[in-house]
């Protein structure tokens, strides 16, 4: 493998690197680096890194993705890049730099964690906007044969605490006998599969028309389908393991016709999971910084409201408060739910990290 440097970019959490460019009628290769940032409520990279965290996310990623492979659902994972070794451009990674270098290997060929997953690329041009009026149209004239669809695809076997689901439905929507969602989390009798937007400024969520009309020629019947094909699989890792899986979301490739499930599957940022009763995902800290940043958290949502009423998709600019950092006990105790969270998960002990029932503990005395 020719180590890549010819194009790369940061999300919020993660560097997404190019080696060979997708064309109108081939898939190209490329990579994930996890970083060790994270985000809560669309801000995108707060103030600190929490330690592994990278690490622990690609090797969960890893670990679904190859339980997907081996229930025979296509997905654009290639496997992991070891950590540490030489690039063939003189550059190491022992500090935590992208090397892209070695050959990709399965997640049980390697002995430390890694922070590097080598993928399959799919066409995706900018998505043509004017304020929150966005043109798929324009989008699906810049691609061929394949193409990331534009959409999440999100499954829900529960209600947790800080779910969306709350807020814009009611129990009995669900078939559940209550007329008010209860402050604990519950189950929902069958999973609840939804639409939402991908590449706009802000989510959205989609009836099925519009969820239909934005996935382009790839069936939603199949996205749909797909998506608690992933559910199940992840949903009885999961519980082989301890945990408990509430609801996550998959992203998808077309490719000439197929789908591929993308992205990243079945993290704690991606999906949300419960342990022994305790919630154990990103939504941890997404609820630390409503008891503990209300300010900044209001504002977010003031300033999401005000850039919709203003026609614009910067809502971020006009937001009036920004995020402190996170005391460092705390920073250790969301260290230890990442590592020791992926090491249960993986049923490996790769991080230096408490039990799966310490770090739970630590979590609920925060």
């Amino acid at each position: 493998m020719v180590a890549a440097r010819r194009a790369s970019s940061m999300t919020s959490v993660k560097e997404f690197r190019v080696e060979t460019p997708a064309s109108d009628d081939a898939l190209g290769r490329g990579a994930f680096y996890f970083t060790d940032d994270y985000s809560v409520f669309d801000w995108g990279k707060m103030p600190d890194p929490i330690p592994d965290k990278g690490a622990s996310l690609c090797t969960m990623g890893a670990a679904n993705f190859e339980l997907l492979e081996a229930a025979g659902i296509a997905t654009h994972y290639r496997g992991v890049v070891p950590a540490g070794e030489d690039a063939e451009d003189g550059d190491s990674s022992p500090g935590g730099e992208p090397n892209g270098a070695a050959d990709p290997v399965p997640l049980g060929d390697v002995a430390e964690p890694p922070r590097e997953m080598a993928i399959a690329l799919a066409e995706r041009p900018e998505l043509p906007r004017s304020g929150t009026d966005y043109d798929y149209d324009a989008y699906y004239g810049a691609v061929g044969t394949n193409y990331v669809v534009p959409l999440e695809i999100v499954f829900r076997n529960a209600v947790p605490v800080g779910s969306s689901l709350r807020s814009r439905t009611d129990p009995a929507d669900h078939g559940l006998d209550a007329d008010e969602w209860p402050e604990e989390p519950v189950d929902l009798p069958d999973a609840v599969v939804e639409f939402s937007t991908k590449f706009e400024a802000s989510d959205r969520y989609l009836n099925l028309a519009e969820a239909d009309r934005i996935a382009g020629p790839a069936s939603i019947e199949d996205l749909e389908a797909l998506a608690r094909e992933v559910n199940r699989v992840v949903t009885e890792h999961a519980e082989a393991r301890g945990f408990t899986h509430e609801d996550g979301k998959i992203e998808v490739v077309y490719d000439d016709g197929a789908l591929r499930v993308a992205d990243v599957v079945g993290t704690f940022d991606e999906n949300r999971f419960a342990y022994d009763g305790q919630e154990l995902s990103k939504e941890v800290l997404r609820q630390y910084h409503k008891r503990t940043q209300p300010a900044w958290v209001e504002a977010v949502d003031a300033a999401k409201r005000e850039a919709k009423a203003r026609d614009v998709a910067d809502w971020k600019s006009i937001c009036e408060e920004t995020p402190d950092p996170l005391p460092e006990d705390v920073l250790s105790v969301a260290r230890d739910m990442y590592a020791a969270g992926a090491n249960a998960y993986v049923g490996r002990e790769l991080f230096d990290a408490p039990s799966i029932e310490d770090a739970v503990a630590a979590i609920r005395a925060l």
